[in-house]
């Protein structure tokens, strides 16, 4: 089964600082949260790590992920998966 994420909302954090983006990921991840969006994309890059690990650390802490990892076929983006808005 071939997944293909054309459809799904994506943030850009390319040239933002760790404040910055802590601050529009939270943002988006409740927008789309409110909007009922499964799955999102958060581009963050593969440089020297910094945005991916801030990335990481907002969506562990954030209560509306379900679940969230490195997209395999792309290191600089990550693919959220959100919980059930019911």
């Amino acid at each position: 089964m071939t997944m293909l994420f054309s459809d799904c909302k994506t943030l850009d954090l390319h040239g933002e600082t760790r404040e910055i983006a802590r601050i529009l990921v939270n943002e988006f991840i409740d927008d789309c949260y409110r909007m009922k969006e499964e799955k999102v994309i958060i581009i963050h890059g593969i440089g020297s790590g910094i945005l991916r690990k801030e990335v990481s650390n907002v969506l562990k802490h954030n209560p509306k992920v379900a679940h969230y990892s490195i997209d395999f076929f792309n290191a600089g983006q990550t693919i959220v998966e959100l919980k059930d808005n019911v």
